[in-house]
């Protein structure tokens, strides 16, 4: 997925602009993608309604993650613990380890989302059209 953006560019984006993807009741926002960051990372924003499931347990087998609370409470799966990541809270996972996400509060949250190596913007497309299919 190519972009106007390439690694030496500065990149500034004001709150709520990115690439948006709308994934049910997730909205992703990705921030810089891989040919921006020379496939060393992909930043990227997700937000969840209220009461809301995440995408499901799942694992990177060659990308660490890192999430960073930005707006209410994320619970996050780390192996078989849930984590509470509240704004302000920093949590990294590294490959090979299951996790999940969701909302469990009746108010919108969200996290900074930073995925190393970069490339997970190019499985975007197929997962929004998962979510179409599967609402």
């Amino acid at each position: 997925m190519e972009h106007k953006n390439n690694k030496s560019d500065t990149i500034i984006l004001k709150a709520g602009e990115g690439r948006t993807y709308n994934c049910g009741s997730m909205t992703a926002v990705f921030k810089v993608d891989e040919n921006e960051s020379d496939d060393k990372y992909s930043i990227s924003e997700w937000w969840l309604e209220p009461n809301s499931d995440g995408p499901g347990a799942h694992q990177h087998e060659d990308n660490d993650e890192v999430f960073y609370g930005i707006e209410g409470t994320t619970s996050i799966l780390v192996g078989n613990k849930w984590v509470d990541v509240e704004k302000g809270t920093f949590l990294r996972i590294p490959a090979k380890t299951i996790h999940d996400f969701a909302n469990k509060t009746t108010e919108m949250c969200g996290v900074l989302n930073f995925f190393i190596p970069g490339g997970f913007e190019r499985n975007m497309p197929s997962i929004v059209k998962w979510f179409e299919k599967n609402k």
